[in-house]
């Protein structure tokens, strides 16, 4: 379960898990409910998937670790889908290479809607009669289907972005008050021995754990995330245009890949989910790769924070506060307000840090298929935290881990600077 729970969530645990799953799944059909068969089944490159395949892995997640193992007789709906939707799991087997998951025009996006249901049904009917393992199975698999419902929206971005014509996945203009907001403010963090990591009873990935302790040097954060407007201010300085601001890597493929500003800009516009708009300068920077963050924070005298600093910092708010993802629809961040102490700390923009996703001490994957879900992934990669405004409410907590390889940047993406005291 969350790691937030409400009174008939101690009263019914069971029926408090139906519902979320039934709402998780049915969030997923929502946001692919305008898509045309055409639309869900292209892959515009390799680390995207269409939306009919997260659609379809998502269920096969279900089937396969809740009613595969857990429910007796249970026979799978096609036995020809799991080498189809498998996404990493080795102890699964083989399983269709990831760069040509474009290629799976069938089964249609009506076939794998019709096994969604059957295996919503499925699970429902089963879950009373679940074991507590099983139904921690279930819990996974609902923030397994979140982080994928957000992959979804990016996913599909990218894709409509590569259309000459700059369709809109929904028609619906994103609108967005444009307010005054003050300049950056420093705001003192956490110094001395601080405890990090995830404790309780509420659900986090293995990864967010063992809680340990850390020692933090004095340092302070930024009040807000870095905005459009102040981004411009990088580009017009020449901060794609100066070697002496940014890693060896980075500047590899900088010059690699051409790169001039984020992700999504040309001549003053933005492309959003709802097509192209012009740059809001007041909103949060995003769709940056690990490389600008840390270019951007030399430029600026400063530098990024590690994941330990942002933990501390967040570990008072509210994570289910701020801009994250509803229901259906475009989204975009919002104006930044300029407030006093820490704003958007949680929504509107994941945040880069500086600190590379490993193991914290005495972490251990879990035993079988499962435990490949985080530890093999640490090597690489550097840890975001935060969420984003296509992060599913309901989905963060302070010590939530999203990990990404430094060039990476069609997700939502922006960056909070920090300084040492």
């Amino acid at each position: 379960m969350a790691s937030r729970t409400d009174a008939s969530t101690r009263a019914d645990p069971i029926e408090a898990l139906t519902r979320r799953f039934a709402a998780t799944r049915r969030l997923s059909l929502d946001l692919a409910a305008t898509l045309s068969d055409a639309d869900a089944s292209a892959q515009s490159m390799p680390d995207a998937s269409p939306a009919k395949w997260h659609l379809a892995h998502t269920t096969w997640f279900f089937e396969t670790f809740v009613l595969r193992d857990h429910v007796p007789g249970y026979a799978l709906f096609d036995a020809r889908y799991p080498y189809l939707f498998n996404s990493y799991y080795e102890a699964e087997g083989p399983r269709h290479a990831r760069p040509r998951r474009g290629l799976l025009t069938r089964p249609s996006l009506d076939e794998v809607r019709v096994w969604r249901a059957h295996v919503d049904v499925a699970v429902q009917t089963a879950l009373p009669d679940l074991p507590p393992s099983a139904r921690a199975l279930v819990t996974l698999g609902i923030h397994h289907e979140q982080q994928h419902q957000e992959l979804l929206l990016t996913d599909l971005k990218h894709l409509f972005a590569q259309n000459p014509l700059g369709p809109a996945v929904w028609e619906t203009p994103i609108t967005s008050e444009v307010r005054q907001f003050s300049a950056m403010k420093w705001v003192k963090g956490a110094e001395g021995i601080v405890a990090v990591g995830h404790c309780g009873d509420g659900f986090a990935f293995d990864c967010e754990g063992p809680r340990h302790e850390v020692l933090l040097a004095p340092h302070a954060l930024a009040s807000r995330p870095v905005t459009n407007g102040e981004w411009r201010q990088f580009i017009d300085d020449g901060g794609y245009h100066t070697p002496s601001l940014w890693l060896s890597d980075g500047w590899a493929w900088l010059q690699a890949d051409n790169i001039k500003a984020p992700a999504y800009w040309r001549d003053g516009k933005l492309f959003t989910l709802s097509g192209w708009h012009d740059i809001d300068p007041a909103a949060p920077v995003t769709h940056i790769s690990f490389f600008e963050a840390d270019a951007f924070a030399s430029w600026a005298g400063a530098r990024l924070p590690t994941e330990q600093e942002w933990e501390a910092a967040a570990a008072a708010l509210d994570p289910d506060g701020g801009q994250q993802l509803d229901g259906a629809g475009p989204v975009q961040p919002a104006p930044v307000t300029g407030g006093t102490g820490l704003e958007q700390m949680f929504g509107s923009v994941w945040e880069w840090t500086g600190s590379a996703y490993r193991p914290y001490p005495g972490f251990r994957a879990a035993p079988g298929a499962v435990g490949e879900y985080n530890g093999k992934f640490m090597s690489g990669q550097f840890v975001l935290r935060g969420g984003s405004c296509a992060t599913p409410r309901g989905h963060c907590r302070a010590s939530y881990r999203n990990f990404f390889y430094p060039y990476q940047r069609w997700q939502f993406t922006g960056v909070r600077l920090a300084k040492d005291l």
